[in-house]
């Protein structure tokens, strides 16, 4: 039974940490939106409350790794593409962020743009592993405006 209650309880935290970022993106923060390599590959960042364990309180979690880390520290989001970075809030020393860098939201549809799938590599270290796409002379990829309706969280 033991074994089991505590897989059970590491399945439910590792849900829990999942889905958490998702039901708090109206309270997400951009940063800034870069360039990486002569427009090639782009980096997304954003602030988000970081996920804290009970027991660790001076802590993110970071559910990728199943473990701590302490503010200042970044870890790897694989099996995603990206990267986090725990943060000390300035306006609220108890609390904790996490700034997540990772290749943002896709492209609109263009039909004068493809996914380059010699130059893309899903499993490259982050910014590597993000999408390369290629466009036909002359053309530029549209991406969605993200956080439109939360402009005054903008930072430029």
């Amino acid at each position: 039974m033991g074994f089991h209650f505590h897989f059970d309880i590491l399945l439910l935290i590792l849900l829990i940490t999942l889905i958490a970022p998702f039901c708090i993106a109206a309270e997400q923060k951009i940063v800034k939106d870069e360039t990486v390599n002569a427009g090639e590959i782009r980096i997304f960042k954003r602030l988000i409350p970081a996920d804290v364990l009970r027991d660790f309180p001076a802590m993110c979690f970071a559910s990728t790794r199943c473990a701590t880390v302490e503010p200042g520290k970044s870890w790897d989001l694989t099996p995603f593409c990206g990267r986090s970075t725990c943060v000390q809030n300035e306006e609220n020393e108890t609390k904790l962020l996490e700034l997540v860098e990772d290749c943002g939201p896709l492209p609109l549809a263009n039909e004068k743009c493809k996914l380059d799938t010699e130059r893309t590599n899903k499993t490259a270290s982050f910014p590597y592993c993000c999408p390369i796409f290629t466009c036909e002379p002359g053309i530029k990829l549209e991406y969605p405006e993200v956080g439109k309706d939360n402009d005054k969280k903008n930072v430029e």
